[in-house]
């Protein structure tokens, strides 16, 4: 796959900002028409299978019998745990607090990127990493002593945890596994769990298959899944990966934004600050690899 133009590359990843920062108000209204465990695995399911059908002459690239144990680690992080707690936070808080609280993702990345990758931590991805955690506290200490249920905090910490734990995991066994196949594999499997565990513990009846909730199941089957995955790994495979990695900071600002707007839900002050410290977190550990991977071009340009 070549190079993508500037002007793509822009154009790619300001579709993928707004797809994932669109994707939390989306699920946050639908959820009152559906229970959170069948309506994730719906969603998750109905993606993974998209995704199978757009990629199945690429079959041969799937290695089953040498990579499923990778498929079904991946889909236990990245699909039943964090979907499935997403879904059942999001009706626990405000989505603007759950994404920032989520979003702290790539903080954690180098906290386990340092201890199980070896990666080295400096200045900035340090500092970095201390606002991260001193954001989350401001956001959590005041968000407890209010009429946001503790639980909800737990819940999106949780989905940011298994996020970045199944990141890191995927990133150390990347290599072994086609990117695309991975994903699907780790939909399909988590979507079956989590659809399963929700037809035995809530009510098919319970869904209100109307328009918002029909929406919500179709922009988070193709728009939150496959499209989504395609644009980041045409991103990653041009080149761009540390780009798409130094954007994602804007996704929690776009989904309090849109949160505020179409949920009139309340930026109060502690939240504002405390969303201010993550992203400045977010931004400085990612700028740390964004240099990190020009170095790493510009030695190899130099050899």
């Amino acid at each position: 796959m070549g190079e993508l133009s500037r002007l793509k590359s822009t154009l790619y990843i300001g579709a993928l900002v707004l797809m994932w920062g669109i994707s939390w108000p989306v699920y946050k209204i639908a959820l009152n028409y559906t229970p959170p465990i069948l309506f994730a695995g719906m969603r998750t399911l109905v993606g993974g299978l998209l995704l199978t059908m757009t990629i199945a002459p690429r079959y041969k690239q799937i290695g089953w019998r040498k990579n499923w144990r990778i498929y079904l680690v991946s889909a236990l992080l990245n699909a039943f745990l964090f979907y499935g707690l997403q879904t059942v936070g999001l009706r626990y808080v405000p989505e603007g607090l759950f994404t920032v609280l989520v979003y702290l993702q790539p903080v954690l990345i180098g906290i386990l990127s340092w201890l199980w990758l070896k990666e080295s931590l400096g200045a900035g991805k340090v500092i970095g990493l201390i606002l991260g955690f001193v954001g989350v506290g401001v956001i959590s200490v005041s968000s407890l002593s209010g009429h946001i249920a503790p639980i909800g905090i737990v819940l999106a910490i949780g989905t940011a945890v298994s996020w970045a734990i199944g990141t890191v995991y995927v990133k150390k066994v990347g290599p072994q596994v086609d990117a695309l196949w991975l994903v699907a594999f780790q939909c399909i499997i988590g979507g079956v769990a989590m659809t399963l565990i929700g037809l035995a513990s809530e009510s098919w009846s319970s869904i209100v298959w109307n328009g918002l909730y029909v929406s919500g199941l179709i922009y988070g089957s193709v728009f939150g899944i496959p499209i989504s995955w395609a644009l980041f790994y045409t991103l990653v495979r041009a080149g761009d990966a540390s780009k798409v990695a130094s954007f994602t900071f804007l996704v929690p600002l776009l989904a309090i934004v849109l949160g505020s707007i179409f949920l009139h839900e309340s930026v109060t002050l502690s939240l504002f600050v405390g969303l201010v410290l993550i992203v400045v977190s977010i931004y400085l550990v990612n700028r740390t690899k964004r240099r990190r991977a020009i170095d790493m071009v510009d030695q190899e340009v130099g050899a």
